[in-house]
């Protein structure tokens, strides 16, 4: 009898075990772990490595506030995308989606669990996102999202715990592409024809990558909306 029991034990286990995981499930519980950061400050370096385009090291603060208000203090950071700054699974998990559950994947020696989000609204400008999730911890550590019509773009994401107890990103990699025919006028490189030569011999798309440093993190102090008026990047 006793032999039977542990049969019938083993068998259910290995059904629940084959069964694919609920990706709502998993991506509730990212939300529900950002949704306690109402908001913050952080210190950031960041440089970015593009082929064509020189532009040195800079150093900026970054405002952001639930759910999608997202203040810069520096300079030259409008040609890169927002998430490239600043990224947050609310801009992807707060509107209609629909979801669906992989593979399990390693990174950097973490168990992810794989998950494709697509949006339900027409109007969203991603087509197609791929999620790898820290289920112990509840956090995003890798994106790969679809969008027109910019292309592909990556985010890779470490994290470190503030001293309230939040998870949040230590540092980030987002690589994008960029078609240089949207360029403003002043990365046109006239005067150096070696460079303009090198750009117009090469493909229109360019790929290029973002390096971020986050530091000295302020969380949920109350920032005011009054920060958040502008267009998000103060020169």
């Amino acid at each position: 009898m006793s032999n039977k029991i542990f049969f019938i034990v083993f068998l259910f286990s290995l059904i629940a075990f084959s069964q694919p995981k609920d990706p709502e499930a998993i991506l509730k519980k990212v939300k529900a772990e950002f949704s306690k950061i109402e908001d913050y400050t952080v210190d950031v370096k960041v440089k970015v490595d593009v082929d064509f385009l020189k532009m040195p090291d800079r150093e900026a603060k970054i405002y952001y506030k639930q759910p999608d208000k997202i203040h810069i203090e520096s300079e030259g950071f409008a040609m890169l995308p927002k998430e490239g700054l600043n990224f947050s699974p609310l801009s992807l998990l707060n509107s209609n989606y629909t979801s669906f559950y992989v593979r399990e994947d390693t990174l950097n020696k973490i168990v992810t669990s794989v998950i494709k989000v697509i949006p339900l609204d027409g109007r969203s400008d991603v087509i197609l996102s791929t999620l790898w999730v820290d289920t112990k911890r509840d956090l995003i550590l890798k994106v790969e999202s679809s969008r027109k019509p910019e292309g592909t773009f990556t985010i890779d994401m470490d994290y470190l715990k503030t001293e309230k107890g939040f998870w949040l990103p230590s540092s980030m990699v987002f690589t994008f592409s960029i078609d240089r025919s949207i360029l403003p006028r002043k990365f046109n490189f006239d005067t150096d024809s070696d460079l303009k030569k090198t750009m117009e011999d090469s493909t229109k798309a360019q790929t290029g990558k973002v390096f971020i440093d986050y530091s000295n993190y302020k969380v949920n102090t109350g920032l005011p909306d009054e920060i958040f008026n502008d267009k998000g990047i103060k020169k």
